[in-house]
């Protein structure tokens, strides 16, 4: 895993417990108060969905909650931000899945 533990200006970071979750049926490890995405990226992973359109991998891009690349599913509950969503014992998160494309959908409707 990679993550800062000694930042030049915020010192140390604190002991924290370390706890497991689960991302697409492989177990991760987590510490507490670290959210899904820093987790996530912590552990090698940089693809968390695919584009609704494209099918082309998305990720990590702002990790301030505004531009809802890193959505992915906590618990059976979709489209949640990964940037925001702070990681829970047991917790089982599964990568944002490619949604039907509308307007291909409304192509074949009309044939």
């Amino acid at each position: 895993m990679t993550r800062l533990l000694d930042h030049p200006i915020l010192g140390k970071l604190p002991e924290r417990k370390a706890i497991s979750f689960q991302f697409d049926g492989k177990k991760y490890q987590a510490y507490e108060n670290e959210t899904i995405a820093a987790a996530l990226l912590a552990n090698g992973v940089r693809t968390l969905r695919v584009h609704e359109v494209s099918g082309k991998p998305r990720g990590i891009y702002c990790n301030i909650g505004h531009c809802l690349e890193c959505r992915v599913t906590v618990n059976g509950q979709p489209n949640i931000r990964a940037c925001l969503t702070v990681v829970k014992r047991g917790m089982v998160v599964e990568s944002g899945k490619q949604l039907p494309n509308a307007i291909k959908r409304m192509e074949d409707d009309n044939e």
